[in-house]
């Protein structure tokens, strides 16, 4: 298993897919259970969702002597713009307006430029100048949550605008992303995973594999494919390069995730309605 599937990426992982369409809230026990799959252990996972409640993405409320913990606002909003960004559901034409946030935080404050910097990444923006940040997607509700969140509203300021500049959008592009270095990832996404779609599809077709094994597939996959959020912007059509593989990873993705995931989902009800019927 890769050294980089960690626990905590797992849950997210689980989260993200299955547990906030089933009421947000899972108890413990399932949780462990489902997390057994991928070979992590009982102390890995209640170490793993104690850094994530510290870290303000759980909460946790008892129920008898039951523990159960369900996402807070700040986990669901990153899990519904993950989701978004990850099943890429349809967006309107660009109207070439471009967003643009600059901060001045202190020095004092280092440790909150250092987490805002890493989240703008994660969002989609790109670095033009020494604190000055673009995007030409509506992020603006991404932008007033991050600010809220760090408490930075002194040090922030953000515009919508339109580039007047000597060079082309395309170019303004190429300053604050290495759209090449994306294709390469993403070309090599779509060589690693094509053949184990066509070998899965026909086990499953064959009855050939477990529930179990294709809940690990998918979430592996989905864990494999959701790395692009740190590094794709998610630009629209009119500024990505005419031999953009970014579309045909997509496809692959939705693809293979779709035949795992009527088994995936039916390994995951029963470790979750296990766990409700422990409850009553």
């Amino acid at each position: 298993m890769d050294k980089n599937f960690s626990t905590r990426s797992m849950i997210f992982t689980i989260y993200g897919d299955y547990i906030r369409h089933y009421g947000n809230v899972i108890w413990i026990g399932s949780l462990i259970k489902l997390l057994e799959a991928f070979g992590h252990n009982e102390q890995a996972v209640r170490a793993a969702v104690s850094r994530m409640s510290k870290q303000g993405w759980l909460k946790s409320e008892k129920r008898g002597n039951k523990s159960y913990y369900f996402l807070t606002e700040q986990g669901v909003a990153r899990m519904k713009e993950a989701s978004k960004r990850i099943y890429k559901e349809p967006t309107p034409p660009w109207e070439g307006k471009w967003w643009i946030l600059v901060y001045t935080i202190p020095e004092e404050k280092r440790h909150l430029r250092d987490k805002l910097r890493e989240e703008l990444v994660w969002s989609g923006f790109g670095l033009l100048s020494n604190s000055c940040w673009i995007t030409p997607n509506d992020l603006e509700d991404e932008m007033t949550r991050m600010i809220k969140k760090y408490e930075i509203e002194d040090y922030v300021s953000y515009f919508q605008a339109t580039y007047k500049g000597m060079q082309t959008n395309e170019e303004l592009v190429k300053k604050c992303w290495d759209l090449d270095e994306i294709n390469e990832r993403y070309a090599q996404f779509i060589e690693q995973y094509s053949q184990k779609y066509v070998i899965d599809k026909s086990k499953i077709n064959k009855n050939e594999i477990s529930d179990s094994s294709c809940f690990v597939k998918s979430a592996w996959l989905v864990h494999q494919y959701r790395k692009f959020l740190f590094i794709d912007p998610s630009l629209p059509d009119e500024l990505l390069p005419e031999k953009w593989l970014g579309d045909s990873a997509t496809s692959l993705f939705k693809d293979y995730n779709n035949i795992l995931s009527k088994p995936a989902k039916r390994f995951f009800e029963s470790i979750f309605e296990l766990g409700e019927l422990i409850e009553q």
